[in-house]
């Protein structure tokens, strides 16, 4: 199926990922350097890994398989993610970047001391690499599966790739390498959406052939459940967008400024982005009603609706176009892993080692633990990958959704009232997490607590749940319970925020004081980095674009040069104009 064209873009993929590592390699002279560019980041960078973060190859893989199945349903995630990064612009982007911090720990440290800080990291670590496992795992099961691709070579290969990045490129190649991978990814998945509505016959006939379950989404399941999903999906992307661990994002600003508009640009993104990401599943439920006509899709068996997106690709992509989309997929996962590789090693580096281990390390020791740690946390990643390979039974979407409900969002909800909240105590933050895990141990066996017929009980339905039914309402119950109940406790602790001693009260203070405060970048942090960002991202896409480019000349039709000419020249533009703007940056 994929031609020597494909393995040669995919090649040139992987080669071109590991030159970003290079070039970033001298950029790094403090763990300020490797962990968040110098507090240097241009907006469009950081709007582009506020982006790219957000989201994996699942995306292509378990949500288009929802998307296939249920249709336009799918987008309230996406959607959520949208109003979830203006939230950011209206102002939790700039709090998070006037922390004025390196990593994200540190922010909690301030907020409520160093037992929080510890408590914390030992949370955050394992739940980062899991999160990073998943979505590996959701990569090589999908290229393996379709392709042919060795599933433990190819989690192998692609966790090497991160590793490397992450290891001798740090946050500046994370943050470089994300630019670069939305602007392919943003590119084929636009032609991917344009060869599918090609297929269908147009924008008309794709709309008048979809199943009308696709928009009358009370079809679906019982009304009662279906919204409430759709608002527990809105919840969740608000509560894991907004808290403090995963502002990491923003840490690598320039400014507040800066901070604020790459949120913003973020928000549109996901405005957009969903819209096309999703024609192409959809289109294959109207040309490809039943999807094992596929010879490529067979071998995912009953997981066979997850190979949706790439059904489309595989029917009507020319030569060299389907290599571009399998980058594609690496490019939305990889974005994921490196930046979050990046992320739980300045924690354990600039929380544990530095605070408990070796507190009187200097920059070099610091900088030399940080690449050894990034190796061994990126080899735990594939290794975890692995383990949810050997896993059976449960699909891509559902995996990820039990995840963020049940465990993602209690460690979250702490940490987003504590930047808008400041009188409760200490124990505040740390024992609303404990809560709220409680909350999801009896949500996940409310069956084996309450009697069969719990969930029918607690949501007020006339029948009971049925078995496609549950993992709906597992997550719904998931993120609505803890919500409610970990703000319930967070808030309720305020009572006891008086008894603390006015030591503590001063460093609340402080804390919420500084995040007042506008950056002072010429005063903080002197010299600027921007014409080096625009010159050295604008020689990259310059080059990318150039060949994709060249791609045209491999004997395909005119709709399939066209493709190539498409995507190659706005890579390549884009490029012209940053060197454009490096001219003018001072």
């Amino acid at each position: 199926m994929l031609s020597f064209y494909d393995y040669l873009v995919i090649g040139v993929y992987f080669l071109f990922m590991l030159v970003i590592g290079a070039i970033f390699h001298r950029s790094n002279k403090s763990t300020s350097d490797f962990f968040r560019g110098g507090g240097q980041v241009l907006w469009w960078i950081v709007g582009a890994t506020a982006f790219m973060t957000q989201f994996s190859a699942w995306t292509f893989t378990g949500a288009s398989s929802k998307a296939y199945e249920n249709g336009a349903i799918v987008l309230t995630i996406y959607f959520a993610n949208a109003l979830g990064f203006f939230v950011n612009y209206a102002g939790t982007a700039s709090r998070l970047r006037q922390m004025r911090i390196i990593t994200t720990l540190e922010g909690i440290r301030q907020r409520w001391g160093g037992g929080n800080e510890q408590f914390f990291t030992w949370i955050a670590v394992p739940i980062g690499i899991l999160s990073a496992g998943i979505a590996l795992n959701g990569l090589g099961v999908i290229l393996s599966s379709v392709f042919g691709f060795n599933i433990s070579t190819t989690m192998l290969i692609a966790g090497i790739l991160v590793i490397f990045m992450a290891t001798f490129g740090g946050s500046w190649a994370a943050t470089a390498g994300d630019f670069m991978q939305m602007l392919v990814l943003v590119a084929v998945t636009c032609v991917a959406a344009f060869l599918a509505l090609y297929q269908v016959g147009g924008v008309s006939e794709f709309i008048g052939r979809l199943p009308e379950q696709s928009f009358t989404w009370g079809q679906l399941a019982r009304p009662e459940i279906i919204y409430l999903w759709m608002f527990a999906q809105t919840i969740k992307q608000l509560i894991v967008i907004n808290n403090m661990t995963d502002g990491y994002r923003y840490l690598c600003a320039k400014d507040d400024r800066h901070a604020r508009r790459g949120a913003l640009l973020a928000a549109i993104l996901f405005v957009i982005g969903p819209i096309v990401w999703f024609i192409p599943p959809m289109a294959a439920r109207i040309l490809y009603p039943d999807l094992s006509v596929i010879p490529a899709l067979q071998p995912l068996g009953a997981k066979i609706t997850e190979g949706a997106y790439l059904a489309v690709g595989i029917m009507t992509m020319p030569q060299g176009m389907i290599g571009l989309m399998v980058t594609s997929l690496f490019a939305a996962t990889i974005s994921n892993m490196d930046t979050g590789l990046n992320k739980n090693t300045g924690i354990f580096i600039r929380s544990f080692y530095r605070r408990t281990l070796r507190p009187h390390a200097d920059e070099r020791e610091l900088m030399i633990a940080s690449k050894i740690v990034t190796v061994v946390f990126g080899t735990m990643t594939v290794l975890a990958a692995f383990m949810f390979n050997s896993m059976e039974g449960l699909s891509l979407f559902n995996l990820m959704q039990q995840f963020t409900s049940l465990v993602a969002v209690p460690i979250a909800i702490p940490l987003l009232w504590g930047m808008f909240y400041r009188r409760t105590p200490s124990w505040s933050g740390w024992s609303t997490v404990v809560v709220c895990l409680g909350t999801s141990l009896i949500v996940g066996n409310l069956t084996t607590f309450f009697g069969p017929n719990a969930y029918q009980r607690l949501l007020l339905l006339a029948t009971p749940i049925a078995t496609w039914e549950r993992p709906d309402v597992l997550f719904l119950l998931g993120v609505l319970g803890n919500t409610i109940v970990g703000s319930v406790w967070f808030l309720g602790t305020s009572f006891w925020y008086k008894q603390e001693p006015p030591e503590f009260h001063a460093k609340v203070d402080a804390f919420f004081e500084k995040m007042k405060t506008p950056i002072d970048f010429a005063a903080e942090h002197g010299k600027s980095a921007d014409r080096s960002q625009f010159r050295t991202l604008g020689t990259l896409c310059l080059a990318y674009g150039g060949f994709v480019l060249l791609l045209a000349l491999i004997p395909n039709g005119w709709v399939g040069r066209l493709c190539f000419i498409f995507i190659g020249g706005a890579i390549g533009g884009i490029g012209a104009l940053l060197f454009r703007a490096a001219r003018k940056a001072t």
